[in-house]
This record gives structure tokens, sequence and C-alpha cells, in this order.
């Protein structure tokens, strides 16, 4: 709603151009071609689009999962990246100078809006409700972290499975997971400081980790589907099954090499790569580990709803 507010006060009081804008290139492509400049400008919709898996992790602590998490996903992609949608498009209209945004003259563009557009007290009450916007975010994220630990830690396939799958019976919530899903990015963000431009390197990189996740769930329904498996839970696609599931492989595969493209020459080779790198890093790593604890082969959870109905 704050940002819905904020969007339309700009359009109305702070807007210096028509929608003809999003169709000028403001010479960034130079002589060359446009093509790089556009797979920069696409990765805003990775970030927009984002986070709607969490409401899967919590499944289990929600009545009728199987109609409500589909709902909760598809609502948290519509209201969620329609307003990162309307939002952006509305800060867009209200920069005035896009040469000293691309040039770096202007290192804070969409503050400079806010401050010139509210003026100093109404722009500190918006932050302000970015701020808890932000922190409400950390929060589902890490509650969902916790659950997808716990998840695994209940059938053994992690290890500490037997401190980890621990629940508290007064909350009925687990005790150690969450606290796991708070350390981690904790030391994260303390070993980030090392780095001048951390933020984005770990952004870029929770985005990278999350859109190849999602392809192995995608990728392994797309190969089930084609060897003759039909899903049979309370939510389905029908016909329109198929079609989903390729769109989504190739809108997904898109993301991750688009993620993943060195875009700064100037700087050290392995800086340059450090999204690619540091995915390369985790996935090896998980393969040591699954090939020398042997535990993600522990569950005798049901493996799935082959069959038609």
């Amino acid at each position: 709603m704050g940002a819905l507010v904020v969007g339309v006060i700009l359009l109305v009081t702070h807007r210096f151009h028509g929608l003809g804008v999003l169709f000028d290139d403001q010479g960034t492509a130079g002589d060359g071609s446009y093509l790089p400049v556009f797979l920069v400008a696409a990765i805003i919709g990775f970030h927009q689009y984002y986070g709607f898996e969490a409401c899967g992790d919590v499944a289990e602590e929600v009545a009728h999962p199987g109609k409500v998490i589909p709902k909760a996903m598809r609502r948290t992609i519509h209201v969620g990246g329609a307003a990162a949608t309307f939002t952006c498009l509305t800060l867009l209209l209200a920069a005035v100078d896009y040469r000293a945004v691309i040039s770096g003259e202007d290192t804070d563009p969409v503050v400079r809006v806010l401050f010139a557009a509210l003026g100093e007290a109404d722009a500190r009450v918006v932050m302000a409700v970015v701020l808890i916007s932000f922190l409400s975010c950390a929060i589902g994220l890490r509650a969902a972290a916790g659950r997808l630990i716990y998840s695994y830690a209940r059938d053994e396939m992690v290890i500490g499975h037997r401190l980890l799958r621990k629940l508290s019976p007064s909350r009925a919530v687990p005790e150690y997971a969450p606290l796991l899903a708070a350390v981690v990015p904790a030391l994260i963000a303390v070993g980030s400081l090392i780095s001048p431009d951390a933020l984005t390197k770990i952004v870029s990189f929770a985005i990278l980790g999350i859109y190849a996740a999602f392809q192995m769930v995608v990728l392994a329904a797309l190969r089930a589907r084609v060897k003759g498996w039909f899903p049979s839970g309370e939510y389905r696609l029908g016909r329109r099954g198929l079609l989903v599931n390729v769109g989504a492989l190739a809108y997904g595969l898109f993301a991750v090499v688009n993620i993943s493209l060195p875009r700064t020459p100037d700087v050290p080779w392995y800086d340059n790569w450090i999204v690619l790198l540091s995915g390369g890093v985790v996935v090896a790593v998980g393969l040591v580990y699954m090939f020398t604890t042997h535990h993600c082969g522990r569950s005798d959870a049901p493996s799935g709803s082959a069959g038609p109905d």
C-alpha cells in the first residue's frame, strides 16, 4: 500500500517524462548493439517477481495447503510483482536527469527523487515504511529457511539433524533451525564488509541461487511429464501444464545465464565472474557433502503422486 501511495504521488506531482521514455535507450548502446543494455535492464524483472516460493516452505503450518499455497504463490506474484513494477515505473518517470544517473554523477537517484517530490520529513516516513517492508521480508524468508532446514532434519537428511529437528512444545515451532537460518546470513553480512561492492554481489548471487534451485524442480517435473507423469494433487494445470513447464524452464535458464554474465571487464577476472564462481562453489560443496555423508538417501517420505486421477 505504501508503494502504491508513493507511486501515485510521484505520477501526479513529480512526473517529468511520458511513457515514451521507456523506449528511449538514452544513448547507452553507443555505436554498438543494444542487446547488452537490454540484458542488464531485464535483470530488474528477476528482482520484482521473486520470493513466492517462501509460501511453500511453511505449507505444513497451513490448513488445506494443497489449495491455499498455490493461491498464495499466485497472489505474491500478481500483487507483489504488480506493485514493484508500478513503483519502478513511477520512479523512472520522476527521475529528472537520466544522463547523470547513467554516468554515475547521481549515485542515489531513488532517494533524490523521493526527497525532491515529498520533502525531507515525508521522504523519511517513506524510508521508514521501506525499512519495515524489508524487515518483514527478512523475517519471512528466515522463517521459510528455518522450516526448510527443519523438514530436512526431520527426515535425517542433514548433519546435526537430531538438534535441528527439535520442536518447541510451547510454541509448536522448530527451536534451532530458525537460529541457523539467522546465523548463516549474519556471518555473510559481516564477511561482506571486506568488499566495497558486496551488497550487489550478494543480492545477485542470491537471485542466481534461487533461480538455479527453481530450475532443478522445473526440469525434473518436465522430465517426469515427458515420461508420462500426471500430477494428482489438489492444484493442477491440466493441459496447460506442459506448456507452462516448458515456458518456466526457458525463462529460468535465461535468468540464470543473464545474472551470471560478466559485466565489469575493468576489474579482476574473479571479481567479474564472482556470481557464477559463487554458485559453482556452492554446487561443489553440495556435491561433496552429498557423496561423503549420504544423508540425501535417508528420507522415507512419499516421493510424489504419479498417475492420472
